[in-house]
């Protein structure tokens, strides 16, 4: 059997069974593991080498937390370094306690059952953020705690790998060990903060310039990967050097158009990292021991569920912290690595293994049902009240939205500011951001096409949108977009021509201006009012 006829297998079980899946009301995460799994019963994938797969796949969460990194910029962590040091050292010491006494009570060693603690101490990075960030819950209360936790999870990761190399290696020297990964940390950090600070924006402003959309693509590829690559190099986990350079790119012009390039990139490595999760579940352990797995998954969820909402609940308000505690209840992809590594290393025995990566899998499908429905479990602890404040991107609301920047969107804006209305510019060349930047304009780069640019910039809150650009197929791209992200939108389009309102005329623009009409028409008034003598 070839890796093409196993590819298209895959792809063909994905679409079948999202596409129903979705209909019925379930996130597609659980088609992915469910094509994983069909994927390794059909193939006997589970028994292979799928190592290469493993690490290709591992990079939908390096996209997935550079564009949280996008989020939070490095004067925001400082911002929420009680949500990151103070939440998630409680959450991640108190659950592996718990969880590392229970694993030594079951007959595991001592090396074991503090590895085992840790990993299941750990919660879903893609789970949790895909679900706050298609949601638009991630700068909610719950939402900004939850990312805090998941960040210093995503640090504790690097110590927990260590552990099982001084476990396995019977070294003492570990101080000298410890003293070694501070080094490499600090060496890590200052060298993207410095490529952030004084390199990353001078290049992407370079390669725009070239004026090729591939380009500017690729530029930021190779900044995530490389970034990524670096922090490998010296021991660490791919996603964290992407988080930090995402952090580094968040000061820069450029966050909004990057942030939208890579959202493809992003999800199609995750539903391909989430097909490798399902891959990993052998079915025949698994219904061998069907009964400890869910007594073990739901258990675990329990337990981290309560270990949180006892700390939250004495930093913020009682319904904050029991959505906090239900979003982070499952077990992370990350102990899925930390229990191959450990096994590969004798310190787990093999049937542990499977049941605790049954376990896990079994706590993050369940966790997808808790998420879509988290305001409705909550309710049933503690009823909400109001509604909860969520803090949007831009932190825009009635504004108007200028599409382009050119010699009609200079004069939209002059217009606007002289009657003082709040307004915000978007515009993919980079000149003319660029001119805007120097005139005092609140512009930014992105492109206007692009339906997460117009999320980010909460279009669907604005009073208007005002489309001013020259280009017949960009301006339709533009409608086509608005036309899915608001509907409802008051949109103002100009066109050139009769020809040109054409293009759009099925899209149903509220208003349209044709340019040679409306210029036809006051050609016609100046003319007239000189024939009479005005």
């Amino acid at each position: 059997m070839t890796y093409l006829t196993i590819i298209l297998t895959a792809i063909f079980l994905s679409v079948a069974i999202n596409s129903v899946l979705k209909r019925i009301g379930i996130p597609t995460i659980i088609g992915y593991i469910a094509t994983g799994v069909a994927i390794s019963a059909i193939f006997g994938l589970h028994k292979a080498n799928v190592g290469e797969l493993n690490e290709i796949a591992e990079f939908g969460i390096v996209f997935l937390m550079f564009t949280i990194g996008l989020e939070f910029s490095f004067r925001q962590l400082v911002a929420m370094r009680r949500e990151v040091l103070l939440f998630g050292s409680l959450q991640l010491l108190m659950s592996a306690a718990l969880f590392t006494a229970a694993a030594y009570w079951y007959g595991m060693t001592t090396e074991g059952a503090i590895i085992t603690g840790f990993a299941l101490a750990l919660s879903s990075t893609a789970i949790v953020l895909k679900t706050l960030n298609e949601t638009g819950q991630i700068q909610a209360p719950f939402g900004r705690k939850s990312v805090g936790i998941l960040i210093f999870q995503d640090l504790a990761v690097i110590p927990i790998l260590l552990m099982i190399t001084i476990f396995a290696s019977n070294r003492s020297d570990i101080g000298e060990m410890l003293q070694i990964i501070a080094i490499d940390a600090v060496i890590v950090g200052a060298i993207i903060y410095l490529l952030g600070r004084y390199v990353f924006e001078w290049l992407l402003g370079w390669v725009i310039r070239a004026d090729s959309s591939e380009i500017f693509l690729g530029t930021v590829l190779f900044l995530v990967i490389g970034s990524a690559e670096l922090a490998h190099l010296f021991g660490f986990t791919y996603s964290l050097g992407a988080f930090l350079a995402g952090m580094m790119l968040a000061e820069t012009h450029y966050k909004y158009q990057i942030e939208a390039e890579l959202i493809p990139f992003r999800d199609l490595l995750l539903g391909l990292f989430f097909v490798t999760v399902g891959m990993q579940i052998d079915l025949g352990v698994v219904a061998r021991n069907i009964g400890w797995i869910v007594v073990v998954a739901v258990g675990i969820m329990v337990v981290k569920f309560a270990i949180i909402l006892v700390f939250l609940r004495f930093f913020t308000r009682l319904r904050v912290a029991i959505k906090t505690a239900l979003a982070l209840s499952q077990v992370g992809e990350f102990s899925l690595a930390v229990f191959a590594l450990a096994s590969a290393n004798d310190l787990l025995e093999p049937e542990a293994v499977q049941i605790l990566l049954g376990a896990v899998v079994l706590s993050m499908i369940l966790s997808v049902f808790v998420l879509a429905n988290l305001r409705r479990i909550a309710d049933w602890f503690y009823p909400e009240p109001e509604a909860e404040p969520i803090l949007h991107s831009t932190g825009f609301k009635d504004h108007i939205v200028v599409c382009g920047f050119g010699p009609l969107g200079r004069h939209v804006a002059e217009e606007l500011k002289r009657q003082d209305v709040q307004y915000l510019v978007l515009e993919h060349d980079i000149h003319r951001m660029e001119l805007g930047q120097k005139m005092g304009e609140p512009i930014f780069f992105a492109n206007a096409a692009n339906e997460e640019v117009l999320r980010n910039f909460d279009v669907d809150r604005a009073s208007a949108v005002i489309v001013a650009v020259d280009n017949p197929r960009h301006l339709r791209l533009i409608c086509e977009a608005l036309n899915r992200v608001a509907p409802l939108a008051n949109v103002v389009v100009k066109v050139q021509s009769e020809s040109e309102a054409q293009m759009v005329e099925d899209l149903k623009i509220d208003h349209l201006v044709i340019q040679s009409e409306e210029m036809a028409r006051r050609l016609v008034a100046e003319a007239m009012r000189c024939r009479l003598g005005f």
